[in-house]
């Protein structure tokens, strides 16, 4: 059934690539940006192509290729458990990793479809902000750590809403061993040198930093 070993070994070795690329840990993010973050390589382009997604597909793309060419028979066989494996290995393997090996915050899995941050002015230059979020620590040790805010994407022009919560942060969490936590964050904002924020509103799914001494993860 295999015809040619050094074709089979090839499309290994760029199937492995391309899962990496695609590995969404220890950021929110594919591995791969954090890479190419790391070496100053633009993620994406000017015109909106994504270049690391862009190159994550083509490794997948040629080592299909080249796992077809290494077989005689039952190419369209493993050809489908190549495509089922890239789209559901990194994630089970990121996941298997967080709750087996993985240690300090990088054992953190946080909740993020849970959670919320609400924003009310309660006076002309003060603003309440109230959020919640869920946590589990996977690991048998208790973990602590602060928690930071950031936005996706924002321009001189848009309305300042979470990188609000950055004039009061860092927010310190502390998580015992296999604890599942609801932490709720309230504070207190002056905003009378803030220009362009919000007044009220709700967000979901925020953009959090979690730092624990020289170690970071954007989620």
């Amino acid at each position: 059934m295999l015809k040619n070993k050094k074709l089979l070994f090839l499309s290994l070795i760029l199937f492995a690539i391309s899962i990496a690329l695609n590995f969404p840990f220890p950021h929110k993010y594919p591995y791969g940006e954090s890479v190419a973050s790391i070496l100053n390589i633009p993620i994406q382009m000017e015109n909106g192509l994504h270049i690391v997604g862009i190159t994550s597909l083509l490794f997948l793309i040629t080592s299909l290729f080249f796992l077809s060419k290494s077989f005689k028979k039952h190419k369209g066989r493993f050809i489908l458990l190549g495509i089922v494996c890239a789209l559901f290995l990194p994630h089970f393997l990121a996941d298997t990793y967080q709750k087996t090996f993985a240690t300090g915050i990088y054992a953190i899995s946080y909740e993020v479809e849970t959670s919320e941050c609400s924003f009310d002015m309660i006076s002309d230059n003060t603003m309440q902000a109230i959020c919640e979020f869920s946590f589990i620590n996977n690991s048998w040790d208790n973990v602590s750590f602060d928690i930071n805010f950031y936005e996706t994407y924002l321009f001189e022009e848009d309305v300042k809403m979470l990188s609000l919560l950055e004039i009061n942060a860092p927010y310190s969490v502390d998580i015992k061993a296999k604890e599942n936590k609801h932490v709720k964050i309230e504070t207190m904002i002056d905003v009378s040198d803030i220009k362009n924020h919000v007044d009220s509103g709700t967000a979901s799914h925020v953009n959090i930093i979690i730092e624990s001494g020289e170690k970071m993860r954007k989620l």
